[in-house]
């Protein structure tokens, strides 16, 4: 999976596509409007990768308390703006683990095509955001929970993660 910021040039955005021909994700940055994103997925989908997930991970805003805004409206409107999937980052958007399980119901319930959360045996122990990741024994409730709370707003998670990436 590529995954890219709009703020990315055209030229860079190009250049990674030239080389891999898998899935790319546009993360919605902290400050570009949603019309942009879109835009900058187009480069992907112009040079022949139909492959791409549109990532809303959080906007900047004047909160203190927490990292970032996950924008949740952001999932119906682009979901009628655009025939790509949205997914959600709850993790990174946050940056606290205690805000990742509340983040993930709301996104569930409004439509994500999928969820990306942060994994680890031993959170506390990990090299890089340890604050914002789950314990590995917590994921299995963590997701029945996520996926209940898809199914009583009427939408469906596969539940089957596509891949699990490297702890640090």
């Amino acid at each position: 999976m590529i995954v890219m910021k709009p703020s990315a040039t055209p030229r860079e955005v190009q250049a990674v596509i030239d080389r891999v021909e898998s899935v790319g994700a546009r993360a919605h940055s902290l400050s570009s409007t949603l019309e942009e994103l879109l835009m900058a997925s187009e480069y992907i989908l112009k040079e022949g990768n139909e492959n791409v997930m549109l990532c809303e991970r959080g906007i900047r805003t004047f909160e203190t308390a927490y990292r970032f805004t996950l924008d949740l409206m952001a999932i119906p409107v682009l979901k009628q703006m655009s025939h790509l999937p949205v997914i959600v980052d709850p993790s990174h958007a946050a940056g606290r683990r205690d805000l990742v399980l509340p983040l993930s119901l709301a996104a569930a319930a409004a439509g994500a095509d999928g969820i990306i959360v942060e994994v680890h045996p031993r959170p506390d122990e990990a090299i890089c955001d340890a604050a914002q990741q789950l314990p590995a024994d917590d994921f299995g409730d963590y997701l029945e929970r996520v996926l209940a709370a898809a199914a009583v707003a009427g939408k469906s998670l596969s539940g089957e993660p596509l891949t699990t990436g490297a702890t640090s």
